[in-house]
């Protein structure tokens, strides 16, 4: 039998989490508003980053996220907001650069000097690389989804927690080279567009097994209450082939718009003038 969360532990995380997500909106709000005052600072990036807050929500806090335990397709679904589709969104958003100016200053003024030792910039010049992140994210995306892993993260609350917060950290890890939001170094267009192939190999893999697989992998399914109609198998098989769908259509529009700037001879000023003015200076300057 499928073991299933307790419903008061899981109504206080989804709680926490809720207020946690409207929390970090509103901080990012406050500093928007200042910002819009005295910059440009685009309101498509405040819609951004709300937006990417708001799938993470649905992907673990929301109603939608109690049925993971009922069927696979919902687990997928959630799995592609946390690593697929929020954290894109989150970067769009300039979320560094726009809630480091919203800290209250004896928080950076704490903060400040770890950032500034030669081992945290050492250690976060290794997890921003793209061949790190592309490792991550492939890790966490087979790793939770071999049987006794995945077994584990349905059995303990604990567990799926963990599992929940690794595939949105190596999300925000993968999404990072390719959004390339403040402060990160600028990559090539091209070097980009290969990776975000290579990236969907580990995808292809795990998908197509799960596609073409004759038995149910995942036996906590098995027993467990399905709607739609779906049986166990069925199941599977719709959560496999939604992954791939969604993971390669959304690859597929980021390679595409990174094509696009890669043959757009403006590319370089127009990156440059987006920013804010303040942070332009800084790039300008440098």
């Amino acid at each position: 039998m499928p073991h299933h969360h307790g419903a008061t532990g899981s109504w206080e995380v989804s709680l926490s989490i809720t207020l946690a997500l409207f929390l970090v909106a509103a901080v990012y709000l406050r500093v928007w508003l200042h910002l819009r005052s005295v910059t440009k600072f685009s309101a498509w990036r405040a819609a951004s980053f709300w937006g990417g807050l708001f799938l993470i929500w649905v992907a673990v806090a929301s109603p939608v996220a109690a049925l993971d335990h009922e069927l696979l397709t919902v687990h997928m679904i959630q799995h592609l907001l946390l690593m697929t589709l929020a954290p894109p969104l989150i970067w769009l958003g300039e979320p560094v650069l726009v809630l480091s100016r919203g800290l209250p200053r004896p928080v950076v003024r704490v903060i400040e000097p770890v950032l500034q030792r030669q081992l945290v910039q050492h250690v976060g010049r290794i997890v921003a690389r793209p061949r790190f992140a592309l490792l991550a994210s492939s890790a966490a995306l087979i790793g939770w989804h071999i049987p006794g892993a995945f077994a584990l993260a349905m059995r303990s609350e604990t567990w799926h927690f963990v599992a929940h917060a690794s595939f949105l950290v190596t999300g925000l890890l993968f999404w990072w080279p390719v959004i390339q939001p403040w402060p990160s170094v600028a990559r090539s267009e091209l070097s980009i567009v290969l990776y975000l192939f290579f990236a969907t190999l580990p995808c292809d893999v795990l998908s197509g097994f799960l596609v073409f697989c004759d038995r149910v992998v995942y036996t906590s399914y098995l027993s467990s209450s399905h709607f739609f109609g779906f049986s166990a198998l069925g199941d599977q098989q719709c959560a496999a082939a939604l992954m791939w769908t969604c993971v390669t259509v959304v690859y597929l529009v980021a390679g595409a718009i990174l094509t696009m700037q890669l043959l757009s001879p403006e590319r370089a000023e127009s990156r440059v003038s987006a920013m804010p003015d303040f942070t332009r200076n800084r790039v300008e300057a440098a």
